[in-house]
Order: C-alpha cells, then sequence, then structure tokens
C-alpha cells in the first residue's frame, strides 16, 4: 500500500463511519438528556431497542473475529469508529452505552475452544460480562515484577492467592481474566487464568474514583481454578500480556480520547458563534480564536499519531513505540482540550448541563490508565536509544 493510499480512508470505511456518526447523534445522544449526568447504564427498553440495530449495521463487537459473533474489524477501521463512538456524555468509558456489544478481552480466542465457547462467545452475544485483572496494590506499571498474586498447581487444579486493585468493569462482570506469578524465579513467569466472580475463594469491593464507573478491588482466597481454564500456556503469559492485551489496547483507547477531544471541540466552536460580549460574538476574539486553532492543530496532529500505530499494527509490523506515542499524546490533548472548552464556555462550562463537566473529570484519569504517561515515555525512550533492541 502505498502513503497515497494509505490517507485516503476506504469508501466502505468512510460510510460506516457515518452510519456510527449518525447512530450515536440520533439514537444516543438524545437518550441522554433524559438521564441524571453520571449515569452508566441506558433503560433497558431503549437498550434493547438499539442493540439489535447495531447488529444489523454490522458494527457489533467489531474487534472480535466473525466466527465467534463480531464484526472483525481491523484495528485501523475500529480506530477510526472509535472517534466516533465516544462522542457523547458517556463515550469515554461506555461507547453507545454498550448497544454496540461489550466484546470480552480479545485474548480470550487465543485459547481453547473451551474458553472460546464457555466465555467468549456467550459475552460476544451479550450474555455474559468480563474484566480482565493485572494491576496489584504493590503496583500495575511494570507488571512483570509487580505481580504478586500467586497461582500453585494443587492435583488437577491451580489455586490462586492475592489480591487486584483498579479493575475496570469489574463490578458488572461475571467472569475475567487474572494473571498470577507460576514461577517465583522468573520474572515472566506469569499465566493467565479465566475465573468467574461467583467460585469459593474470590471476592470484591468497588473503588470510588473521579468517575462513576467505578472499578474494584478483587481478591482470592485459596481460589480453585480449574486446569482447563488456564489461558495460553503457563509461565508464558506474559506474552499475551505485554503483546496482546497492553500495548494494543493502547489504539482504541487513544481514538477515545481522541474522540471525546473533538466532541469538546465542536462545542467550543458553536458555542464561541452564538454567544456574544460586549456586542460581538466569542468568535471575533483573538484569545478564543487562538484556543480553538491549537485545539484544532492538535487534534489533527493526535489522529495521524494514533492512524500510525494501527496501520502498524495492521501490517504486523511493530507498533510498540506508536502506541505508546498515541497514548501520551491523545491523553495530553484530551486534557488540553476539554479544559478549553470549559473556558470558552464560562460559568456554562462547568455546570451538569454540559458533558464538559463529567470529561473533564474523566479526561484526568486518561494519563494514568492503560500505563501512565511517565512509563509510556520510558518505551519511548527505550526504542529511541536502543532501536530494536530487546524490551526490558
Amino acid at each position: 500500500m502505498s502513503d497515497q493510499e494509505r490517507y485516503r480512508l476506504p469508501e466502505e470505511l468512510r460510510m460506516t463511519r457515518t452510519v456510527v456518526r449518525d447512530f450515536i447523534r440520533d439514537q444516543i445522544v438524545p437518550l441522554e438528556q433524559d438521564l441524571e449526568q453520571d449515569a452508566i447504564h441506558l433503560p433497558e427498553e431503549d437498550f434493547d431497542r438499539l442493540a439489535p440495530m447495531a447488529k444489523e449495521m454490522g458494527l457489533w463487537c467489531m474487534g472480535v473475529p466473525p466466527e465467534y459473533g463480531g464484526a472483525g474489524l481491523s484495528i485501523f477501521a475500529q480506530a477510526v469508529l472509535h472517534e466516533e463512538m465516544v462522542q457523547h456524555r458517556a463515550g469515554l468509558y461506555l461507547p453507545a452505552y454498550g448497544t454496540m456489544g461489550s466484546a470480552p478481552p480479545e485474548i480470550i480466542f487465543e485459547g481453547s475452544d473451551y474458553l472460546a465457547e464457555t466465555y467468549g462467545m456467550p459475552t460476544v452475544e451479550g450474555d455474559r460480562k468480563a474484566f480482565f485483572a493485572i494491576t496489584e496494590p504493590s503496583g500495575g506499571s511494570d507488571p512483570a515484577r509487580a505481580i504478586q498474586t500467586r497461582a500453585v498447581r494443587d492435583g488437577d487444579d491451580w489455586i490462586i492467592n492475592g489480591s487486584k486493585i483498579f479493575i475496570s468493569s469489574a463490578p458488572w462482570a461475571d467472569w475475567g481474566i487474572v494473571f498470577a506469578r507460576t514461577d517465583p524465579d522468573s520474572r515472566r513467569g506469569i499465566t493467565a487464568f479465566v475465573v468467574e466472580k461467583e467460585w469459593p475463594g474470590f471476592s470484591w469491593e468497588p473503588i470510588p474514583v473521579l468517575r462513576a464507573y467505578y472499578p474494584a478491588q478483587l481478591f482470592f482466597d485459596n481460589l480453585r481454578v480449574p486446569s482447563r481454564n488456564v489461558l495460553g500456556e503457563v509461565d508464558n503469559g506474559w506474552d499475551l500480556l505485554a503483546n496482546k492485551l497492553l500495548a494494543r489496547g493502547r489504539i482504541p483507547y487513544s481514538a477515545a480520547n481522541l474522540g471525546v477531544a473533538v466532541a469538546a471541540h465542536n462545542l467550543a466552536v458553536e458555542y464561541s458563534k452564538t454567544r456574544e460580549t460586549f456586542g460581538a460574538p466569542l468568535a471575533t476574539r483573538q484569545a478564543v480564536q487562538w484556543m480553538l486553532v491549537e485545539s484544532e492543530v492538535e487534534i489533527r496532529a493526535c489522529r495521524w499519531l494514533i492512524w500510525e500505530a494501527a496501520w502498524q499494527y495492521d501490517a504486523g509490523e511493530d507498533f510498540r513505540q506508536a502506541a505508546s506515542i498515541a497514548k501520551v499524546h491523545s491523553a495530553d490533548i484530551l486534557g488540553k482540550v476539554v479544559d478549553r472548552s470549559i473556558q470558552i464556555h464560562g460559568g456554562y462550562g462547568v455546570t451538569k448541563w454540559l458533558p464538559l463537566e463529567r470529561w473533564y473529570r474523566e479526561a484526568r484519569i486518561r494519563r494514568i490508565g492503560e500505563g501512565p504517561t511517565e512509563v509510556q515515555k520510558m518505551v519511548i525512550a527505550r526504542e529511541i536509544l536502543n532501536p530494536g533492541g530487546p524490551p526490558r
């Protein structure tokens, strides 16, 4: 594919982007006018009406392979569409309120047919919900060293003891993927286990944070897991964790940052045209114009950084540095663009009448989630100073 071909979205993708944009604008945003500001669910009757629409449009669980009931889109297509999916009040953490599907961690399909059929496919169908648990009280940015949760073989089963913290989706999920240390003598001797919340030895409690979509702390007290629930190879969960979950996940995560920045910017542009001060629209004030220009430039640059990471992933290239760059920049510009939009709106910007107040709170988390900015800069610097070298 030439650069010229890369820089023009395929016609089918452009059409799909329009479909997603219209779905959010016409179906999701109007419903939010009657919801509480921090709502995290749609009324059941609205969800049941909209989810079949998304399935008919071929937008259900975009990244899940078709053989498991998903749309099977490339990561680049997902990035383009994710930018549109999140442009509503709850979009940063709950794109379309799950009406386009709530996919399981896609590494579940790296496992056995049993795991895919028991956990993956029912989750794609909407009958189950999932989480993945990495971060622990000892840390999360360096999981190879920080994971202290232990799993010990006991006959045909494994016994897990330890805890996880800041686990998104866990309060509403019924199963998840837990990474535990199975080889205490190896920094990367980690194994992935599929566990169910109702099993004896599993407990949890919510962690109140800035957003209403709370994470949870999980506790494992002699949690017994059958061997058939091992995901992938024993002691080789690091590959699943680092290369097929964390790094890849930063691309749609960054696209969500971008999408909400776009939505905030659009609000500021429209408001500046209609709000008058001292006899003239805000849009005529140079100070306001420059804020809008800064946001426009940052948004356009951010989009290309995200697309570059997605292109590299789909081409089978080493995309990790590009994904880290996209994550750092998108989290930064999200906060800046939302902040500028609030400033342009003045007092209205901090009311709960607009989504800006919610986005402002939730945007702060994005510089921490999916690997803090400082850790991503370490990854980027390592590749600059030692290009092509082995990760440490």
